[in-house]
């Protein structure tokens, strides 16, 4: 193998030696070697490829009963009874029946049971995917020309319509009322978003998720609660108003909420004062408790039994015009393929919905994975969850998600297994079954308290904004910007304005990176920035430029800028001034540095030193992560320039990376060998030492002229 030696440093008598790259093999060659790869088809692959599409089948072997059934049969239990309640509640948000969110738990339980490879997330129902459900059913029922402002809780509403002879943009089926078509929506709007996630999954693109920042999620968290929360405010009150959509709703909601305000139903507004004193109360009382509570308290549960209760043998809808949830049915339904022409209307509406929904998931599953000690698999979990939409879309659910007040609830419980979703499962089958018309005259004021007090964990988050303002104002801005858009505009805009906002903060954190110029610590072989620290020794005649992020076509001006500014000395300026002709008379009025022959190369770098008191500079490389073809270019005229002036550029500490760029694009056109003309050096210190050296040659080269 042909090597080329690099001396690191000759009085110790080391070397580095560079390896001879292997020889790159043609794109047709390795394109034919991974199909073989991936079409040879035998026994174990076949056993593998089943162990990576359903993981239950490989964890479920080495499962011990012992140690993990007690734990997962308890959360299970646990969030089986939380899912109940919850489900009813969400079904407001979705502007679904309650049969509808029951189904929905149900069949995501089992799906990421199978397929799942978290061991501690919940997936199902998520109040922010309701939202976005909803408005979407919202919109393409106001179009079909059904009343959007009468929420699908029970089959009376089934036939509301606006106006019989109104005009519709969208043709209404004539075999389907309000709750039949609103269901049909939601169901083609996740089978679409199911499909994308599961298409994300296939082409390995779990990382794009990571780009939905983590201040990007809490502000769209944020906004959206306070979306969710406006749109519960007419259940809480009991105002009869309609349901408004488009840009500045949750302004519209409230404007109609004080225009109103007189036609609330005292009865919700009492029970919703009450229910949510209590559940508030319970939260409180539990959190602080947490450490000595083994289950947290089903307090959710407990308010429905009650309020579910009273409102039955009180005869509240009947006596005070209450609204109820109405008649939930049993069993199941059969199963329907979705709507193709539904399924086109909200392609688009499914993309924000695909994108929220794996960006929660494949974080909460990372952050439970990283808290246990285990790992996860982005891209299955992009599968699992897109399963959980496609799947269940045949039979009459809508989409689902992981929800975090959920995964903290399993995890607390003593969950050690995905077995628990199974238990869960069974808990909610048994309410689909058998108890699903008990909560006939469940009042929705009560629901919608449910829905708020969840919520609060998000509406929380706002507290958090001003210590992140002082760790890092732009995630702050990007926050502010994420949250303000999602209440202000719409939902989906707040999704689009946080990505825009989190790309501008990367790009310009790149495009404007911090620039100092370094100093020798002592008498040590370190170097710091001058403005940062004192008592720093600055080696005489050498400038050492440290420029902390890439060099690329963003942001080559203000390197040089930079450099330039520190330095006290452009080398462009001046090096062109002295290519044109007649300059030395021009440049003598103007600049001192020039008014000399520029014929002379030693003429002209002892007039450089002595106007810029250096004769190299020296570029710490450390932090430059990459270069583009405009980096190359900018590094090449920079050192001509510095040519020209008589002034060496050397760099140090270069990445693998940059030094094959660099050796690509021509920079290294001289013999690394020779230390004499070396340009690249392993750290800043012998980089300064190097320049020393040369300086000196040259001095005694002049003396003896």
């Amino acid at each position: 193998m042909d090597v080329i030696p690099e001396p690191l440093q000759h009085s110790r008598g080391l070397v580095l030696v560079r390896r001879q790259p292997p020889v790159p093999q043609g794109l047709r060659r390795t394109l034919k070697a991974r199909l073989l790869q991936r079409c040879t088809c035998s026994l174990p692959r076949a056993q593998a490829l089943l162990q990576d599409l359903i993981p239950a089948t490989r964890w479920l072997r080495q499962y011990r009963p012992r140690e993990y059934l007690a734990g997962d049969v308890m959360s299970g239990l646990v969030i089986g009874i939380i899912l109940v309640p919850q489900a009813i509640a969400y079904s407001l948000l979705a502007g679904l029946q309650p049969i509808y969110s029951l189904y929905t738990s149900f069949f995501a339980n089992i799906i990421y049971f199978l397929m799942g490879t978290s061991h501690h997330v919940s997936v199902g129902i998520f109040s922010l995917l309701c939202l976005m459900v909803g408005q979407v059913v919202d919109r393409e029922l106001q179009l079909a020309g059904f009343d959007p402002s009468q929420d699908s809780l029970g089959p009376r509403a089934n036939g509301s319509i606006l106006n019989d002879s109104a005009t519709t943009l969208v043709l209404r089926p004539p075999d389907c009322g309000r709750d039949c078509y609103a269901i049909r929506i939601a169901t083609a709007l996740t089978l679409v978003a199911g499909v994308y996630q599961v298409f994300m999954g296939i082409l390995q693109l779990g990382f794009v998720s990571t780009y939905l920042s983590q201040p990007l999620l809490d502000g769209f968290a944020m906004g959206a609660s306070v979306t969710i929360l406006t749109s519960q405010l007419r259940h809480l009150l009991g105002v009869r108003m309609p349901r408004h959509q488009g840009p500045g709703m949750v302004v519209s909601t409230w404007l109609s909420l004080l225009h109103n305000a007189s036609q609330a139903n005292l009865c919700d507004v009492v029970t919703s004062t009450v229910c949510l004193a209590v559940l508030l109360a319970a939260k409180e009382l539990s959190d602080r408790c947490r450490h000595r509570l083994r289950v947290p308290l089903p307090t959710e549960l407990l308010v429905i039994v009650v309020a579910t209760t009273v409102s039955h043998f009180g005869q509240l809808h009947e006596r005070f015009g209450s609204s109820v949830a109405g008649d939930i049915p049993t069993g199941f339904v059969a199963p329907r393929v979705p709507d193709p022409q539904l399924m086109q209307r909200v392609a688009l509406d499914a993309v924000a919905l695909a994108l929220v929904g794996s960006a929660f998931s494949i974080s909460l599953a990372e952050m439970f994975a990283h808290s246990h000690g285990y790992s996860v698999r982005a891209n299955q979990e992009l599968l699992a969850v897109g399963c959980c939409n496609v799947l269940p879309a045949f039979f009459h659910c809508f989409a689902t998600s992981a929800a975090l007040a959920k995964s903290l609830v399993k995890t607390s419980t003593g969950c050690r297994t995905q077995l628990s979703s199974v238990v869960s499962a069974a808990v909610v089958l048994l309410v689909l079954l058998a108890l699903a018309p008990l909560f006939r005259d469940l009042q929705r004021s009560v629901l919608a308290c449910v829905i708020v007090v969840s919520l609060r964990g998000a509406l929380r988050k706002v507290r958090e904004l001003p210590q992140l303002w002082r760790l890092s104002p732009p995630d702050a801005v990007v926050w502010v910007g994420t949250a303000a858009t999602s209440v202000l505009v719409s939902t989906e805009a707040g999704l689009l304005a946080g990505v825009i906002l989190s790309l501008l903060s990367l790009a310009g954190r790149t495009q404007r990176p911090h620039t100092a110029l370094l100093a020798r610590i002592g008498d040590s072989d370190f170097y710091e920035d001058t403005t940062e620290f004192e008592g720093l020794i600055p080696e005489p005649g050498v400038q050492v430029f440290r420029f902390a992020g890439p060099l690329h076509y963003a942001n080559k001006d203000f390197f040089l800028q930079s450099l330039y500014s520190l330095t006290g000395l452009d080398a462009g300026r001046l090096a062109a001034r002295g290519k044109e002709p007649g300059s030395e008379a021009e440049a003598s009025e103007r600049d001192p540095v020039d008014s000399k022959d520029p014929g002379s190369v030693s003429t002209r770098a002892a007039l450089v030193s002595t106007a810029a008191s250096f004769h190299t500079v020296v570029i710490d490389c450390a932090p430059l992560l990459f270069l583009d073809v405009t980096g190359m270019a900018t590094l090449q005229g920079l050192r001509q320039d510095y040519m020209a002036l008589g002034i060496s550029l050397l760099l140090a500490c270069c990445s693998p990376p940059v030094r094959d760029a660099l050796r690509r694009s021509g920079f290294l056109t001289e013999d690394e060998g020779s230390v004499a003309e070396k340009q690249l050096f392993h750290t800043v210190h012998s980089a300064v030492l190097a320049a020393r050296a040369r300086h000196g040659e040259l001095a005694a080269a002049d003396s003896t002229l």
